[in-house]
């Protein structure tokens, strides 16, 4: 078999230590690996590099196109990027697969039978970082779902269920609030399950299936989500499955794919020989199995789980009475070594030649839509006294057709006829409307803008508002 290129980074903290724990039994496991090392992280870092890695190791990740990844420490303060989020969004890791598996009793849990994968968005969301302080009281974090994005994520999911033999697909999102983002990942979510009859599919609102999945997770199967709660809730499922230190997760893209485990560096626990390295040897066996070594995958697996049945164990899973010998990092990798070949007796073996091929089409070209400007929403910090003042200011303030419609603070309506027990900050939203429901034009908007700072009013903001075939692209004042 010719060896398979593949960028590898040690990280930071316990990074390089389970990284060397890894490579090692993967090794011997006969993986056929070609490996480039780069340099990422906190001394990346504190070299000036506001991204924590170098174009040069760019260079080597868009040609290998498979990275193994340890954890690293981003430096406190502002101005440094997170690298996770940069990698996924700069090489296009649209699929953040997380499996949350339980192996008890080997592993502490109130959770035996749990087996459930995550399948997280992983570029889009409020993780685009658009963010803006707008007034003295407000800061802004703009929530981004696209359809293009959402179909890829969610025909994942469901190609995942499929190709790895699961019976049930499940969306969480919170569209009985926000309408239009997640009730886009919701209706898209129902249009691709539509077209696999062979699954189960449902639909939770998130905070409901949060709970859900904490008291119940036998009830789930492989979940797909928004980034946000994605990123929240496989954390949580990895815990409660016995331990966030034993989850791996793949980043999967259209052209390159990154490997890692879910939990941090853990800096205090550096150069101790404590550290677990299952999080990142699992995390490999993801990658094996991507790059066509299932055989590898399976055997590597196989191992660990034998070894955790032997009662060998690191110090954070370590339990008496459940354990037989505490080891560290290179001790434990040792085992898994000693166990290659062997089978696990009492927990569930893996065989990855069973999965099947993923058949993962592009994004569907959406049809046109007639967009008609029908108002805007301006923005304005303003402290200059109650929201019936600013009503006075603003409803002689006209451009053509286009009249104030309402005002609201954080949302809800403030004027007209709103209630004073409401509490207002410096942040209003002032909606014009063409009058009678009739379109507008550009330069109106121009031209309201013109006359708003003429009266000293400050304009901090902008949105036009559309409607797309008569559909409105916009959502209502709470209160209106």
């Amino acid at each position: 078999m010719a060896k398979v290129p593949i960028t590898v980074a040690h990280g930071d903290g316990i990074g390089p230590e389970i990284m060397d724990a890894t490579l090692r039994i993967i090794t011997e496991a006969g993986a056929e690996l070609a490996i480039e090392t780069i340099e990422i992280g906190e001394k990346v870092y504190l070299r000036g590099n506001a991204a924590g890695i170098e174009p040069q190791s760019w260079e080597s990740l868009t040609r290998t196109k498979v990275f193994l990844k340890a954890p690293i420490t981003t430096p406190q303060g502002g101005g440094f990027k997170s690298l996770n989020v940069t990698t996924r969004k700069v090489l296009g890791l649209y699929a953040n697969v997380r499996p949350c598996i339980a192996y008890a009793p080997y592993v502490r849990t109130k959770h035996p039978g749990m087996d459930v994968v995550i399948v997280r968005e992983n570029e889009e969301d409020l993780y685009a970082g658009i963010e803006h302080r707008q007034t003295a009281d407000v800061y802004q974090c703009l929530k981004l779902i696209t359809r293009p994005g959402t179909e890829k994520i969610v025909r994942y999911a469901f190609e995942y269920a499929r190709a790895n033999g699961r019976k049930k697909v499940t969306c969480f999102a919170k569209d009985n609030i926000m309408k239009m983002t997640d009730g886009i990942f919701h209706k898209i979510f129902d249009e691709i399950g539509a077209e696999y009859p062979d699954l189960e599919k449902e639909m939770w609102i998130v905070d409901i299936g949060a709970a859900k999945l904490a008291d119940t997770p036998q009830a789930f199967d492989v979940i797909v989500m928004p980034n946000l709660y994605g990123d929240i809730l496989s954390d949580v499922a990895a815990q409660i499955a016995g331990s966030v230190g034993l989850a791996g997760s793949s980043n999967i893209g259209d052209h390159c794919a990154m490997f890692e485990a879910i939990h941090g560096s853990a800096p205090r626990r550096a150069g101790q020989n404590l550290a677990n390295p299952s999080g990142l040897l699992l995390g490999s066996v993801l990658m094996l199995g991507h790059i066509g070594q299932a055989d590898v995958a399976a055997r590597v697996h196989n191992a660990w789980l034998s070894t955790l049945e032997q009662g060998i164990h690191t110090y954070d899973i370590f339990q008496d009475g459940i354990s037989k010998q505490k080891v560290g990092t290179k001790e434990f990798a040792d085992a898994v070594i000693k166990n290659l070949g062997k089978m696990p007796n009492e927990l569930k073996a893996v065989d990855y030649s069973k999965a099947k091929a993923m058949t993962l089409t592009p994004p569907s070209v959406p049809k046109k839509l007639k967009k008609e400007l029908v108002g805007v929403d301006m923005f304005l910090d303003w402290s200059g006294g109650k929201p019936a003042d600013l009503g006075a200011i603003l409803t002689p303030i006209t451009a053509g057709n286009l009249k104030l419609s309402v005002i609201s603070n954080r949302g809800v309506k403030v004027f007209p006829g709103g209630m004073t027990e409401t509490f207002c900050v410096d942040h209003w939203r002032c909606r014009y409307m063409g009058e009678n429901g009739g379109t507008i034009q550009h330069n109106q908007i121009v031209e309201l803008m013109q006359k708003l700072v003429s009266a000293g009013l400050d304009v901090i903001k902008t949105e036009n508002l559309c409607t797309f075939d008569g559909e409105n692209g916009f959502s209502a004042v709470q209160g209106n």
